[in-house]
């Protein structure tokens, strides 16, 4: 089976930090993933991020209408992904669902700076990487 795109999950502060920031290095990490590939989520992830991002504490930096373009943005961009494979590794277990994302969705990329994600580099053979680091990665085209 040929691959056809490069394929990449995000955790919930970086996708945060994207709306946030936008000259930001999540936000520039998030950019390079749609032009070089597809961006994943499950529905656990998606809804950590929307419920996260409505946060009245992000209520100075950012409108409910910029919230609301953004997850719909992702959700436009994004592919669903099933889990299949429930991962039970992490320091933190709230961070499980982004490695049973990762394995469920055949990722090339975890992008997180989560030090209990990215502890776990290379998680089998996906990478974890930080957003800068993501930035760096040449891609092929595929």
């Amino acid at each position: 089976m040929k691959k056809t795109k490069y394929r990449f999950v995000f955790d919930t502060n970086v996708l945060v930090s994207a709306l946030l920031t936008p000259k930001g290095h999540s936000r520039q990490a998030f950019t390079k993933a749609d032009h070089n590939g597809v961006i994943l989520l499950s529905s656990e992830t998606f809804a950590e991020v929307e419920q996260v991002i409505y946060r009245e504490r992000f209520d100075k930096y950012v409108t409910n209408a910029e919230r609301t373009r953004f997850l719909s943005d992702l959700l436009e961009k994004a592919a669903l992904i099933p889990i299949t494979e429930s991962i039970t590794v992490c320091r933190d277990p709230d961070d499980d669902k982004f490695l049973d994302l990762a394995v469920s969705g055949n990722a090339d990329y975890l992008v997180s700076g989560d030090h209990d994600l990215l502890a776990l580099h290379p998680f089998r053979t996906i990478p974890i990487l930080r957003p800068a680091e993501f930035l760096n990665v040449e891609f092929r085209k595929v």
